[in-house]
């Protein structure tokens, strides 16, 4: 399974960022070969507007099958949902820790965005 993840910093020692479309990384970690790739995401987190649906976007086309991440708004939570990719919110720590939570199944699928729109 292919994992995105919103970082502040470049590798799994950063802390996880809370914010989806406004993120200053995104981490793609592949739960099955353990590879690691890193995109810098600060064209979408200086955005005027449409951070979240954008972010959505490149994590499809990078191909990831779920997102973890602090928070996610409307508009992002529902390009995510139409892409396929699972979301799951709610986690905090590491990129690591976040995504050792997940492997342990102690985060829970997100059925709705937690935030309002550019929180």
């Amino acid at each position: 399974m292919k994992l995105a993840l919103t970082s502040q910093g470049g590798s799994l020692q950063s802390p996880l960022d809370p914010r989806f479309g406004r993120a200053g990384y995104l981490i793609l970690f592949d739960t099955e070969t353990g590879a690691v790739s890193v995109l810098d995401n600060s064209f979408n987190a200086n955005a005027a507007q449409g951070a979240g649906i954008q972010t959505a976007r490149k994590i499809a086309e990078l191909g990831a099958d779920a997102l973890i991440t602090g928070h996610v708004g409307p508009k992002a939570f529902s390009a995510l949902q139409a892409a396929g990719i699972k979301i799951y919110t709610g986690a905090s720590g590491t990129v690591a820790e976040s995504i050792e939570q997940f492997k342990a199944g102690k985060l829970q699928e997100a059925s709705s965005a937690d935030v309002e729109g550019h929180w």
